[in-house]
């Protein structure tokens, strides 16, 4: 009986063992053909005559976007792109640097209210980009950068340019992908514009492998070999790069949706606006912040400056909301900014972070009511847990908050006499600062050259209402960002909390294209001019006007202002006083310059330079200046 028992168990171990063995090399040839591709060939078809490439789905997608420019340096890996963007009616516009096309499609991003498109070469193209894309990140902008790559079967093989791109991108970007069959261009552009948009904004990369950007049959030409090999081996391995070849294609043409996908923007809920407008509701002394982050879409910036006025609380622009409520608006404070926060008794920052610029949250008097709104939670959190601390934290969309906030407000009244103590202290420093300290400092006699505030004070005399400030320098930006005021919403770029020196040619650029209408005027320090002294070629040549005041003092003079005093030496800070206007002649642009020798000329200067400009020229106005106490005790770290 024992025997015959133990036969019985044996005989039905063996066919399981075989049925599960076979069940696992089923499995097993299924799971190759899936990953060879070989299911997907069966049902959709390769067009191996057509001529089309994988660069006309790129321009596809992002016409179905509303892009209009695509900015670039050219090469090898991207041209299908280039050519398709060309033929679709994008403008594409090739820098001088990678690094000045990605702050170019930043500036974009930021006036225009949708995505900014850089597109670069592989390898040294896309490790140029990184300080923008950073900046972008920081700034949180929408900005969608496309790289090149070495094709998809020799990475890591030692292919020219070849490099890990995307280990060296996904810190830097909210999205990272790289396309590995030409039917999957159009649904991963679209993804990454999406998330660009999304939630808290900022930039994309999507890589591009040179395989999937050229037509089947340049393609076939490079990966299958005109002479076939000889033996089973070579067989098959001409049959796996036809496979490869194969999935590249297939399916490659077939319609696909192109538009946009829908954006996830977070918003407040009903019961956190109720919340604050309770707490704002029992203020005797409210104050507002406004960061960047409430000029973003889809609030119009009109829409939010008729909120702000609404609401009728005092308040303090900074970042991209400077210029919001024009030059001389009654609720707009611009002094005293540490001491007013101090005395309020409810601050709402809208769209600011308790960084660096609000002293890291000390600010706040710890009687004070906070209420912040922000898309990101760890910015709207940042040192919450050691220096301040929200009564009420949202996160949302802050231009949709500000709507509701003042809609639950209506008819609210505030004690007139919070706004009046500090618009009288306002105007006290004011005309302080600009009748009697700054006139001082104006005239103070400097060792060489001119004054750089009172030459700042007649730039500001001589500006446009529709001029369009970028300011990219360290001393000399600086004391225009006390002197020179924003004509407006979205009036003045700066690079934001990263403190990026080299953003002016390429904000510029993106600034004039998308506003032509607009004077665009940049405001250099000279050590931040050397970046961007060789794009003047690139305004030459695309025919794009604006002007550039370099405020030449030969040094990076704000390092030196704490260097020496503190170290006692000047090592690297000095520069030379260079004739940047004369280099910029040589790149086809118009250069003036003013120093003491024609000191009673500058208003006459800046206006030929204006001149040249709505004429159709680039213009560099080279300012000889001297150094000024004026910001003795500044510090750049």
């Amino acid at each position: 009986m024992e025997t015959s028992a133990a036969a019985a168990s044996a005989g039905g171990f063996f066919p399981s063992f075989l049925l599960l063995a076979f069940g696992t090399l089923v499995a097993a040839v299924l799971g190759a053909a899936h990953r060879l591709g070989l299911f997907y060939q069966l049902m959709h078809k390769v067009d191996k005559k057509s001529i089309r490439h994988g660069g006309e789905s790129v321009a596809a997608v992002l016409r179905a976007h509303g892009v209009r420019f695509v900015f670039t340096l050219v090469g090898g890996h991207i041209s299908p792109l280039l050519v398709a963007c060309e033929k679709l009616g994008i403008r594409v516009v090739d820098t001088r640097h990678e690094v000045t096309a990605v702050f170019a499609a930043d500036a974009v991003a930021r006036l225009s209210g949708t995505v900014g498109v850089a597109a670069v070469t592989a390898g040294p193209g896309l490790t140029n980009t990184v300080t923008a894309v950073k900046n972008a990140q920081v700034a949180q902008s929408p900005v969608l950068l496309l790289g090149g790559a070495a094709s998809t079967l020799l990475q890591k093989r030692g292919a020219l340019q070849a490099i890990d791109q995307m280990s060296l991108f996904r810190p830097l970007c909210k999205f990272c992908a790289s396309v590995r069959r030409v039917r999957d261009i159009v649904p991963t552009l679209r993804t990454a514009i999406a998330a660009a948009q999304s939630g808290t904004p900022g930039p994309v990369f999507v890589e591009l492998p040179l395989d999937v950007l050229y037509p089947y049959f340049m393609v076939e030409k490079e990966m299958i070999p005109a002479k076939l090999p000889k033996g089973p081996m070579g067989r098959v391995v001409v049959w796996y790069l036809q496979n490869c070849l194969a999935n590249l294609f297939v399916g490659a043409w077939e319609p696909r949706p192109e538009g946009p996908l829908p954006l996830d923007i977070p918003q407040a809920s009903p019961q956190q606006i109720q919340r604050c407008v309770e707490i704002l509701s029992r203020a005797k002394r409210p104050l507002l912040v406004l960061g960047s982050q409430a000029l973003l879409p889809p609030t119009p910036a009109n829409k939010l400056r008729t909120a702000v006025e609404a609401l009728g609380v005092p308040c303090f622009l900074g970042g991209m909301s400077r210029g919001l409520l024009g030059r001389n608006h009654p609720l707009h404070i611009r002094q005293n900014r540490s001491a007013a926060l101090k005395k309020a008794d409810v601050v709402v920052l809208a769209g600011a972070v308790c960084d660096f610029r609000l002293s890291y949250g000390r600010v706040f008097n710890r009687e004070s009511s906070i209420i912040i709104v922000n898309r990101n939670r760890d910015d709207m959190l940042l040192n919450s847990d050691i220096f301040w601390k929200p009564q009420e934290a949202v996160q949302g969309d802050v231009g949709s908050f500000m709507i509701k906030l003042a809609a639950g407000l209506q008819g609210q009244m505030w004690s007139s006499d919070w706004a009046e103590e500090l618009r009288k202290a306002d105007l006290q420093k004011e005309q302080t600062y600009r009748s009697v300290w700054a006139r001082d400092k104006a005239l103070m006699p400097v060792s060489q050259h001119l004054n750089p505030v009172w030459v700042l004070q007649q730039v500001e005399e001589t500006l446009p209402d529709n001029a369009l400030l970028v300011v990219d320098g360290g001393d000399f930006v600086a004391t225009a960002a006390y002197l020179v005021q924003p004509r407006g919403p979205l009036r003045w770029l700066d690079p934001g909390a990263f403190g990026t020196l080299g953003v002016g040619a390429g904000f510029a650029l993106g600034a004039k294209l998308c506003q032509p209408e607009t004077e665009v005027w940049c405001l250099f320090g000279d050590g931040a001019f050397g970046y961007s002294l060789i794009e003047f070629d690139t305004f030459v040549r695309h025919k794009v006007p604006v002007i550039a005041l370099v405020g030449n003092d030969a040094g990076w003079t704000q390092i030196s202002r704490e260097q020496v005093p503190r170290l006692g030496s000047d090592v690297a800070c000095s520069l030379a006083y260079t004739d940047y206007h004369k280099a910029a002649m040589g790149l086809g642009a118009q250069g003036l310059m003013l120093s003491r020798d024609n000191e009673d000329q500058v208003i006459k200067v800046l206006r030929d330079g204006q001149q040249l400009c709505q004429e159709g020229h680039a213009v560099v106005v080279n300012i000889l200046i001297g150094r000024t106490d004026f910001r003795d005790g500044s510090i750049s770290v």
